[in-house]
């Protein structure tokens, strides 16, 4: 480790013993692979491999963790990858977890693009997602069972968990959900101990600039160079999910630099929904239809970079956050909303997946099969998906 840096085991995550670079590099590129169902599916599917099955890391440190990382701009699950992966095996790791995440889809929505401008349409999809998608809801709710337990300790935390899931269903932006959170807390956190948690002062950097995606510009030549400094700037101002994703994407490439029409920019989206990985990784089709295979490339790295650098920064900051008796406190009470968001997330992903009695029951059995046995849940996805393909091909509907 280089002179001065934080050594990042015992200090931040007491609960993380160290590992190494290869079993950390093996088990995000696993991930990247398998990973559907948008930032709710990913935590799910890292929480049962890293928490339950390899004891990586305590239920409460991993919750901590991505509270902290709801509130950092970027793709919260690939930021998740990227803290476990320094925490677990220091600076290489940091990089090679969020790289390795990231590959596989990048790879697939580059073969989505190429033949999306060869024929002009995506292949059909949704057959290899009618069996995955249950037992990722079946995941996410055996995940949000357990991180229930940890975050829902009191009344009050139970009562911003519910809270939070209504204001989503009501319009609120998950931004001005969260910011509100913040704000409660940090309040009510500062009044218990007196501003010893100084710390919180951190994060409203991470909020600054959110409105810059809006500037107005006119139509200008395509250059590389903008690509790239387009997606740095969405990636580092960007909060929510794939469709808070399309309303920065459509702002940029489709009303100021006029590269893109409304319909390239939904097949973009869709390319990166139907693929695992960071629904992110939409970059990389925009990047493709805009400037080819190197504007593929510098898109991707415009998109994530942000998130690298972001997680780099924060750590020093993170012991003396988690150490603040006041922080705790804000850590709660976000964990608290995260929760609550996980959970209306997962029903709107869940109304989307439970299409007939055959997926509502086989989310049903993976979440038993989860509940009785430390399956990896690898094998629950490729046994969804056999089971999908086999019942369509069984009733002739696929």
């Amino acid at each position: 480790m280089a002179p001065g840096l934080v050594e990042p085991t015992n200090q931040i995550a007491p609960s993380m013993s160290r590992g190494s670079v290869r079993e950390v590099a093996s088990f995000f590129l696993k991930l990247g692979f398998l990973a559907f169902g948008g930032v709710a599916g990913h935590i799910a599917m890292m929480r049962r491999e890293l928490v339950d099955r390899r004891k990586w890391i305590s239920e409460q440190d991993f919750l901590d963790l991505f509270g902290i990382m709801n509130l950092i701009p970027g793709p919260s699950s690939t930021e998740m990858v990227i803290a476990l992966g320094y925490w677990r095996a220091g600076w290489p790791a940091l990089i090679l977890a969020g790289a390795l995440f990231i590959l596989p889809a990048m790879l697939m929505v580059l073969g989505l693009s190429w033949a999306y401008v060869r024929y002009g349409m995506l292949p059909a999809a949704q057959w290899i997602l009618y069996g995955i998608n249950p037992m990722v809801i079946a995941i996410i709710a055996d995940a949000l069972l357990s991180l229930g337990r940890t975050a829902l300790k009191t009344a009050w935390l139970a009562l911003m968990a519910v809270a939070s899931l209504a204001l989503y269903f009501r319009g609120v932006s998950i931004v001005a959900i969260l910011a509100g959170a913040a704000f409660l807390t940090a309040v009510v956190g500062y009044s218990k101990t007196k501003g010893q948690q100084r710390a919180l002062g951190i994060f409203p950097v991470a909020s600054v600039g959110a409105g810059a995606a809006a500037a107005a510009a006119s139509a200008i030549p395509f250059s590389m160079a903008r690509l790239f400094l387009t997606f740095l700037k969405i990636g580092a101002v960007t909060y929510g999910s794939g469709y808070v994703l399309l309303a920065f994407l459509r702002a940029d490439f489709v009303a100021h630099l006029h590269w893109l029409t409304d319909k390239q920019l939904l097949d973009a989206i869709a390319a990166g929904q139907i693929t695992p990985g960071p629904v992110f990784a939409s970059a990389t089709f925009v990047g493709y239809l805009t400037g080819g295979l190197k504007g593929a490339l510098l898109a991707t790295l415009g998109m994530f970079l942000p998130s690298f650098i972001f997680i780099a920064i924060l750590f020093p900051f993170i012991p003396r956050l988690k150490g603040s008796a006041g922080a705790r406190i804000f850590l709660d009470g976000i964990n608290a909303v995260t929760v609550g968001l996980m959970a209306a997330v997962s029903w709107q992903l869940a109304r989307g997946a439970i299409l007939d009695a055959f997926t509502a029951v086989e989310a049903i059995v993976g979440l038993l099969i989860l509940r009785r046995f430390q399956i990896n849940s690898a094998w629950l996805i490729l046994g969804g998906l056999v089971a999908g393909f086999a019942w369509k091909f069984a009733t002739g509907s696929g």
